[in-house]
């Protein structure tokens, strides 16, 4: 079920996409909330799921991994058995970064990291041998143009009040009331 999320709910989020290690004091100053309050909202919004973890964004050329590769990936067979054993292949392989099952020409879309071609060909094999791939294009990631972004985020409409209903301006025996 998604989470109605208010205004200070979508402050909360903006100031901990923007940088997630800030104490818990100092958000609840951002947003205007007593830190308690403050707490009880970030653990409500992780136990909705609107929060999936909080970590650091690494650089991961900086880290070692000069290669970053997009890779799509098209499946030798369609059925519930090879895509499970694609799935633990893609969760086992720590260079894949993302990968999401996606809709047209491919099957699967995935990130790689790699210190150098020949850790980039060890993973392509074995997306191959052991995945089930029967194609994969492999695009080389030159730049990032936009990095990832905090999502869009706007409080939810507040709900409208029932509309009061007024009388028919008959009394209970029917004669109409003076006003």
């Amino acid at each position: 079920m998604r989470l109605s999320l208010d205004e200070i709910d979508v402050r909360l989020l903006a100031e901990l996409e923007a940088d997630a290690d800030r104490a818990n004091v100092e958000l609840a100053r951002l947003v205007g909330l007593s830190p308690a309050a403050t707490l009880n909202r970030v653990r409500r919004l992780k136990e909705s799921g609107v929060i999936r973890g909080i970590g650091a964004r690494l650089d991961s050329a900086a880290a070692g991994f000069s290669l970053q590769v997009y890779v799509l990936v098209t499946l030798a067979r369609h059925e519930e058995a090879a895509a499970q054993r694609f799935a633990e292949t893609v969760r086992a392989l720590p260079q894949i970064i993302a990968a999401d099952e996606v809709t047209g020409d491919v099957d699967a879309l995935l990130m790689i990291v790699a210190r150098d071609v020949a850790d980039l060909q060890g993973v392509l094999v074995r997306l191959s041998t052991r995945g089930g791939a029967t194609r994969l294009v492999t695009l080389l990631r030159l730049r990032e143009i936009k990095p990832s972004s905090p999502l869009p985020l706007r409080p939810d409409p507040p709900i409208p009040a029932a509309p009061r209903r007024r009388g028919s301006g008959l009394s209970a025996g029917g004669a109409a009331r003076s006003r």
